[in-house]
Parts: C-alpha cells; structure tokens; sequence
C-alpha cells in the first residue's frame, strides 16, 4: 500500500483543510494515461468506487484502483517552494 512521508501528510493537510471543503476531502491520485504520461492529482470529496483509501496523520489520500497497483510500494512525498507552490513526488 502506499505509504506518505510526514511532508506529503502536512502538505495534503493543508490543501484539504480549506475552510470551504468538507471534512472528509482528500487528494485522489488517478493512473496516467494518452493525455497526461505523469500520476494525475486532485482534490476529491469522497473516494470513488473502487479507490483504495490512505489515512495517515489525518491526511487522506484516495487512490484510483488503476493507480494502486503501480503505487503499492510506493511512497508519497511533497516538497513545498518559497511560494506556497506543492510539488508531490513517487518515490521507492
């Protein structure tokens, strides 16, 4: 399963803490495809039939069933810029 490292938990936390998201929102990383070769990331409500849920120090990630298998072990990690800008990287 996909593990995160405690700066892809701060940084998940942040973005999914926005006063107008419901509680339960967490980042949802789907699997590439012809349009987009990289992992795609968004900010998801809920978990979609299917994802596999990731619950680490309060930061929830939902991963797309495609996705989980290429991510099983893998590990999450985030690096943030002098600008507030999140990058999020795979690593392992």
């Amino acid at each position: 399963m996909l593990t995160l490292t405690d700066s892809a938990v701060a940084a998940i936390r942040s973005l999914t803490s926005q006063p107008e998201l419901p509680a339960e929102t967490g980042l949802r990383i789907m699997a590439p495809d012809e349009e987009a070769p990289s992992f795609q990331l968004a900010l998801a409500e809920a978990p979609v039939a299917g994802d596999q849920v990731v619950e680490e120090g309060g930061a929830r990630v939902f991963v797309e069933a495609a996705a989980a298998a290429a991510l099983q072990d893998k590990e999450l990690d985030a690096q943030v810029n002098e600008q507030g800008d999140v990058a999020f990287s795979v690593t392992g």
